[in-house]
């Protein structure tokens, strides 16, 4: 994994995210990590496969057995 210091990130950002387009990449401090940077094509293909998932379980759990319409389980599901 890529790392950088928070003074690197500090200097330079552009950089940084740059280097985060398509892996993250973790900031040190003290040569412990403090936290990680992810570039903005990565942030929100990670956002969209946890709402999928999300969205997959719950539709996997949900009760059919009760002959609802389609459309009340999808409302009951926030989809």
């Amino acid at each position: 994994m890529t790392t950088t210091s928070i003074s690197q990130l500090k200097m330079n950002p552009s950089a940084v995210i740059s280097q985060a387009a398509d892996y993250p990449v973790a900031v040190e401090n003290r040569n412990k990590v403090q936290g990680y940077v992810l570039g903005k094509n990565l942030y929100e293909a990670m956002v969209t496969f946890i709402e999928d998932y999300i969205d997959k379980r719950a539709f996997k759990n949900a009760d059919f057995s009760k002959r609802r319409k389609a459309e009340d389980v999808f409302r009951d599901l926030g989809l």
